[in-house]
């Protein structure tokens, strides 16, 4: 089963390419689909593989909702297919550690339900795809880029739900004939040797502007390396070689394991002993089996170990001790030396596939010295590789409006770049410009090959917020008052206590909580505050305050001028409160089922940034204890940017007298709140360099639930 490749966005003619899109869409879809026929049966769905994700029924749905939600928020399709299910598969578990269990009770619907769904999803795109006029180059604005970026996290999911049906009990899986095994399985691994790898310049990065396919953000930006001679391990490790590391003691010596590795191989020696590769499973012999995705087979001793880069470390630190020399996981931009040095066409020029990849031979893994270019084998494909390098923005990186979660939650310094793509990989995930990074305990189709180096990697990070606009909010929720004027989200928080004459509540929401200072203060009065934003850039910082105490972020002086910045937790007084906060991204017109039963909440300057304030506000009722209160700030700056005209709560005209928002606001929510007292001005200033700041007030509000 040979996987189409990604469409080339930067010529040919319209209809040309109407077509070729429509065929990628549908192929993406049809392969999908395929791979979940591989289940035993509908109760297959509901298994939860590993314990630190959804079960699979969560994935089956989720990408078709993203195709509806990205549209949605793009503004590119008014209505939804299923608001409830677009809610509940809109958003996967992050695991944050290989120990966080997600234990979040949920009402999964039925295999059916979904297949219905991913049906209408369906047509509604091909109808699109039919409809929609098409000029190239296709750019970031237009619909056929999210369009395009659906299909690539449809063919991410392929790959990372092929990982969770290859954690499965074998008993749950079945034989495939579009899912084949190699056959190529008996022999003895090949002595595995340092081969030279010559110096040079490495150049990363798409050019900002009209791209030639279709490229996630945080491939876009410049990065030049100079890159010294180093020595490369000419195939990657392989189940033989790996098992040499594990007879010596591998998993039993933690002098070979980072302090972060440490910590993942106690938490593992507690669920497996002794520990072994993931996709090993003991005989009872004293030796191993292997698990492919469908099948138990007979160790295939060629092929490459599966390993998360903590074991990939372990197993370079064991050879530099065992060999007397420098061995380590390559860099980035060694990876793409070796890539450069060898690689003469990217996958959208390939006649065939120089390498396991693109589903273009084996469901499978194949021996390690099948596919050689020049004396390496497997630059591509096969497995994916380790890293030494986490992953970060290149220079002039740009968050993609439509997808802000993608890459900038990665940005962290725990999230390893794997290279080369796997024996699923497809589209743009084979292509040389694809950066993907995961976790390091993290299991994928993932493995490593090793090289010798006496170049020190670098190691430092980009530890600062350097995005403009969140720089800003970090100043506007924990920097300095300006002109007198009192820290907003506090000034709000006191007003609320004043209102309503409460000092203590068991829930709360924070909707709309952008970087967490309300947050923060409303835990001063709560036992649980739920801070929910739809920006996961504003959601990241606010975690990265809780979780570190600390915060550092650049604002603006003038021109090219900033000053580095510093929120501390202990400093602000949050601290013995910060644990009472929950920060999670959502949608305030979509939220999902679980935010419920709240005393109290709280939406600061939100309703006139949101794409439906009405159908948020008609809500709110659902999610509120009777004679709990809502409480709503907002300067009603309405904007067709983020509210369309026909959406604004006021601020127009209506049988030719004046509607204010506060009449709005009264008309909608009249029939389940009273008000609470007279609406209060709370001023604000957010500065945007040293010598420019907006001054606004806003009005704040208070209701009560009937």
């Amino acid at each position: 089963m040979q996987a189409s490749k990604t469409p080339i966005i930067d010529s040919g003619s319209s209809e040309d390419k109407r077509a070729e899109i429509k065929a990628y869409f549908n192929d993406t879809w049809d392969i999908y689909e395929r791979l979940f026929e591989v289940l035993k049966d509908d109760e297959t769905y509901y298994l939860r593989p590993e314990r630190l994700r959804h079960p699979l029924i969560f994935y089956f749905g989720h990408t078709a909702t993203f195709f509806i939600n990205k549209l949605m928020v793009s503004k590119h399709i008014e209505n939804r297919i299923d608001p409830h299910l677009e809610s509940m598969m809109a958003i996967g578990v992050d695991e944050m550690s290989w120990d966080d269990l997600d234990e979040a009770h949920y009402e999964w619907p039925s295999v059916d339900s979904v297949r219905d769904y991913r049906t209408k999803a369906r047509e509604l795109v091909n109808n699109m795809i039919d409809l929609m006029p098409i000029s190239l180059p296709i750019g970031w604005q237009d619909p056929l880029w999210i369009i395009l970026m659906g299909i690539e996290h449809e063919r991410i999911h392929l790959e990372t739900s092929s990982v969770l049906i290859r954690q499965l009990p074998i008993d749950q899986v079945r034989p495939h004939s579009e899912w084949p095994v190699c056959d190529d399985r008996s022999g003895a691994a090949p002595d595995n040797t340092l081969l030279p790898v010559e110096a040079g310049i490495v150049h990363q990065g798409r050019a900002d502007g009209p791209s030639r396919t279709y490229g996630w953000d945080n491939e876009y930006g410049q990065l030049e390396s100079r890159v010294t001679e180093f020595k490369a391990s000419q195939y990657l490790v392989s189940n033989q070689e790996f098992l040499a590391f594990m007879k010596d003691g591998g998993y039993d010596t933690t002098e070979w394991w980072t302090t972060e590795g440490q910590q993942w191989l106690s938490y593992r020696q507690q669920q497996t002993t002794p520990c072994h590769p993931v996709f090993w499973v003991p005989d009872g012999e004293g030796s191993y089996r292997y698990r492919s995705m469908l099948e138990e087979i007979d160790m295939p001793w060629n092929w490459p170990v599966d390993a998360n880069c903590h074991e990939a470390k372990a197993f370079c630190n064991w050879m530099s001790a065992r060999h007397g020399k420098q061995i380590r996981l390559p860099t980035e931009a060694e990876w793409y030396r070796l890539y450069d040095s060898h690689v003469q066409e990217d996958h959208v020029d390939w006649v065939a596939a120089p390498g396991n990849i693109n589903l273009e031979f084996w469901a499978s893994s194949s021996p390690v010295d099948r596919f050689l270019l020049g004396n390496f084998g497997d630059i591509i494909g096969n497995v994916w590789q380790w890293t030494e390098t986490a992953i970060d923005s290149l220079e002039g990186f740009k968050v993609h409006p439509a997808y802000d979660d993608f890459s900038v939650p990665t940005f962290d310094g725990r999230h390893n770049l794997i290279k080369g793509g796997s024996w699923i990989s497809t589209g743009n995930e084979a292509l040389r410009d694809s950066r993907y990074a995961f976790r390091r305990h993290f299991f994928q189709h993932a493995g490593f090959r090793y090289v010798e180096s006496a170049t020190a990697v670098d190691q430092t990070f980009n530890a600062y917020e350097t995005d403009e606009q969140v720089s800003m909010y970090l100043e506007f929720h924990f920097g300095d008052e300006y002109f007198g004027v009192p820290n907003y989200p506090r000034a709000c928080i006191e007003a609320i206590v004043e209102r309503t004459g409460v000092s203590h509540l068991n829930r709360v929401l924070d909707i709309g909580c952008a970087v967490g200072r309300s947050s923060y203060e409303l835990a001063r009065i709560a036992e649980r505050v739920d801070a929910v934003d739809f920006s996961t850039r504003f959601i990241r910082n606010a975690l990265s305050l809780r979780e570190h105490g600390q915060v550092r972020y650049l604002i603006t002086d003038e021109g090219e001028l900033t000053t580095l910045r510093t929120a501390r937790l202990s400093e602000l007084g949050f601290a013995d409160v910060a644990g009472r906060v929950e920060f999670t991204q959502g949608d305030a017109c979509n939220l999902k089922p679980i935010y419920a039963d709240y005393d109290l909440v709280f939406g600061g300057n939100l309703i006139d940034r949101l794409y439906e304030p009405v159908r948020f506000l008609e809500d709110m009722h659902h999610r509120i204890r009777s004679g709990g209160f809502l409480v709503l700030s907002s300067p009603y700056t309405w904007l067709g940017d983020f509210t369309e005209r026909q959406h604004w709560v006021g601020g127009f005209k209506e049988d030719g007298e004046n509607l204010t928002t506060l009449d709005g606001l009264e008309r909608v929510l009249s029939p389940h709140f009273e008000a609470v007292g007279e609406p209060q001005d709370v001023p604000f200033v957010i500065r945007e360099t040293a010598r420019k700041h907006q001054h606004t007030i806003a009005q704040l509000t208070c209701w009560r639930k009937l």
